[in-house]
């Protein structure tokens, strides 16, 4: 076997992509979307159909140029989820708007809307989940849409306190981002590289995963943002792994062995279960790393995102 079926005897693939052909080549379980990928999707010509279907959803819609820009994107994703959810068998990951972050009353209203949007065109909420940013308004929405049986899938997460609110709000999917952690300590410190053991994205990976097995906690652990497959194969056994194309390529042509290098039979240091809102907030502004790469994650997608409404509202 290859590397790529050797990491699906330990652990859940998901292709980290809106690139239907790649799903269909791949076959993953599930797959992740956001607006980065949506925008790279809406540039393919197989998708334009979709791109058009979206417009005309939107201006059939009452309300402003924004609010008809904000149909058009939303029905795309949907459009664009509801493709990937005929190849693979598990869920569509689909991303609220990156500029509602900090707002949990409208994060939970897109998130329904994402929710009826889906339904309206023939899949089920159980085969979605909404993308959240993991700050404590995003949590707090998470923790009302868990209740009303949507599933949230928390990303740009870069903390171990990020992690444990998530856990205590009934997150059913984190998604920790090693590449860009990674990425930081990189531009940050005066080491050049790393080994996939001392890799501080596959650390933090390995530390929630492991915290989240001793305290027994649902919610699961899904690695994402790779550079290379060594951080990959450092994780084989995490409950998730989101991969891109180029990635799924690589483990695909190597034929070496795989081992499993993460299990849920090693001690876990006995830390709080419950973080309020000041203690996570302190936790984030301690953690440079963290509090960095979380407001540049929002950034950057909030910036795809009115990107992705700019050529929706041509």
């Amino acid at each position: 076997m290859n590397k790529l079926e050797q990491l699906k005897q330990y652990t859940t693939v998901v292709a980290d992509t809106g690139d239907i052909t790649a799903i269909e080549r791949y076959q993953p379980l599930d797959a992740t979307t956001n607006p980065s990928l949506l925008l790279k999707a809406a540039e393919i010509t197989q998708y334009q159909n979709l791109l058009q279907q979206s417009v005309a959803f939107a201006k059939a819609q009452a309300g402003s140029d924004a609010e008809q820009k904000a149909w058009a994107t939303d029905k795309f994703a949907t459009l664009i989820g509801k493709e990937i959810t005929q190849i693979i068998k598990g869920r569509v990951s689909t991303e609220v708007d990156a500029r509602l972050s900090f707002d949990s009353r409208k994060t939970i209203e897109k998130a329904r809307r994402l929710i009826d949007l889906y339904e309206q065109i023939g899949v089920d909420r159980s085969r979605v989940y909404i993308k959240i940013a993991a700050t404590w308004e995003g949590i707090q929405a998470a923790r009302v849409l868990e209740k009303d049986n949507i599933q949230t899938n928390l990303t740009l997460l870069f903390s171990f306190e990020q992690a444990q609110a998530c856990a205590d709000a009934g997150v059913s999917l984190i998604s920790p981002f090693v590449g860009r952690i990674y990425d930081w300590y990189l531009q940050n410190t005066d080491n050049t590289d790393y080994a996939a053991e001392d890799d501080p994205g596959v650390q933090s990976v390995r530390t929630i995963y492991q915290h989240y097995k001793a305290q027994g906690y649902n919610t699961i652990v899904m690695g994402a943002s790779f550079r290379n497959a060594g951080q990959i194969e450092a994780l084989a056994g995490c409950d998730y792994l989101t991969i891109s194309p180029a990635l799924l390529q690589q483990l695909s042509d190597d034929t070496g062995e795989l081992k499993r290098t993460l299990t849920a039979d090693k001690p876990s240091k006995d830390i709080a279960k419950a973080i309020n809102e000041a203690s996570f907030r302190w936790a984030l502004n301690q953690e440079k790393m963290a509090h960095d790469k979380l407001a540049e994650g929002i950034r950057a997608f909030a910036a795809d995102q009115e990107k992705l409404e700019h050529k929706l509202g041509k």
